[in-house]
């Protein structure tokens, strides 16, 4: 593993923890001495990068959510290993601040430890994804978020308009996005007929308040998580850089983190547009607790991911009239959790291998047997081709 020390500045918080708290054991870099990462595991970081939402000033006090968070208590089956690795400085110019992200990612995540990367600004979602483009590896990324950040190409590039920056990217590594929690009055239509041309997913807040496991198999189909605070309501953080009514409850964004971290495919989380507050603490405390839940997520993951062998699956085979295929679903028996078989082109060989097998819900196997076609089946098979 190459030395990622460099991109780094030490955390400094000296307290005692009870043995019980993550403060306890989690592995930080602290007294000059960075963690030495041995074996898969969690590795935190802050990115104080707030350029990208035209926010130069800020309140920089990253140690908040770290308090709030080492004073945790342990999970119940939490046996991987958790490093602090400290925090990425913003370069002199915003791009330095993607490289090092970018490079910090792709090292970890091919070193099977999972990032979790707090940061400024929602445009660090870029260098995520360019993280993964350097490890050559299709991705499908996912957006909690109350808009689609689609923006414009034309201009440089924002917090509220990386999408359209990241599609241009050549070679283009992205197979799928999706997103959880648009509400209508921030999407146009322009917005929405783009996703539908490019056979992106939304799950709308509405749809996700009426059931919310409609938003798990997107989750479960990611590989990259980014989380707009700003979608979760401002009653529920109580801070001027929060303004919206609507969004997401605070015990919602710690069901959604809970999904992702049970997810086995999902690989990196990040979680932006948190603006350290100056007093109240309600919004460091809630991103401690996203953060607790994703890590719970992962101590319960089932690692059945239908790769390979299926004989540890029950799978359904479904004839729809006019259709000359059939549509093949698999249910896991550990977990009861479903997925389509969407065919690929011979002539792909395994590039798309990680993405014919696509999460989805009973009801999506309940259409099916109606002589519906699902739409996630019609989507992915437009990709694949």
């Amino acid at each position: 593993m190459k030395d990622i020390s460099i991109y780094f500045s030490q955390v400094e918080i000296e307290k005692d923890y009870a043995e019980q708290q993550i403060g306890a054991v989690i592995q930080r870099y602290s007294f000059d001495s960075f963690p030495e990462i041995k074996e898969k595991g969690i590795a935190l970081m802050y990115v104080p990068e707030y350029r990208g939402a035209d926010l130069k000033e800020r309140n920089q006090n990253e140690e908040k959510f770290r308090s709030f968070f080492y004073d945790l208590n342990l999970g119940l089956d939490w046996q991987m290993s958790l490093y602090d690795l400290g925090n990425i400085l913003p370069g002199k110019d915003i791009a330095d601040t993607y490289f090092a992200v970018s490079q910090v990612v792709a090292e970890l995540v091919k070193e099977n430890i999972v990032p979790i990367i707090v940061g400024g600004s929602q445009d660090l979602t870029m260098a995520l994804y360019r993280g993964y483009a350097q490890l050559e590896q299709m991705v499908n990324l996912c957006s909690v978020d109350y808009k689609l950040d689609l923006g414009n190409p034309d201009v440089p590039l924002k917090a509220d308009g990386y999408l359209s920056h990241l599609l241009l990217e050549r070679p283009c590594y992205l197979f799928n996005h999706a997103n959880i929690g648009l509400q209508a009055p921030f999407a146009s239509k322009h917005e929405m007929d783009l996703f539908e041309k490019l056979y992106f997913d939304t799950c709308r807040l509405g749809e996700f308040n009426a059931n919310f496991k409609k938003s798990e198999p997107h989750l479960r189909n990611s590989d990259i998580l980014s989380i707009d605070m700003q979608s979760v309501r401002a009653s529920e953080i109580r801070q001027p850089d929060y303004q919206y009514p609507n969004g997401f409850y605070a015990d919602q964004i710690c069901q959604i983190s809970k999904y992702a971290g049970i997810s086995d495919k999902l690989t990196c989380l990040g979680i932006f547009n948190y603006f350290p507050e100056a007093t109240a603490g309600s919004l460091s405390s809630l991103i401690a607790q996203v953060i607790w839940y994703f890590i719970d997520g992962v101590s319960q993951r089932k690692g059945d991911f239908p790769v390979g062998s299926k004989r540890d699956y029950m799978r359904f085979t479904v004839h729809l009239d006019d259709f000359k295929d059939v549509i093949v679903f698999y249910k896991s028996n550990k977990s009861e959790r479903w997925w389509m078989e969407v065919p690929y082109p011979a002539q792909s060989g395994s590039k798309y291998e990680r993405h014919h097998m696509v999460p989805c819900d009973h009801s999506d196997y309940e259409l099916a047997m109606k002589n519906e076609m699902p739409d996630l089946w019609w989507k992915t098979f437009q990709k694949l081709g």
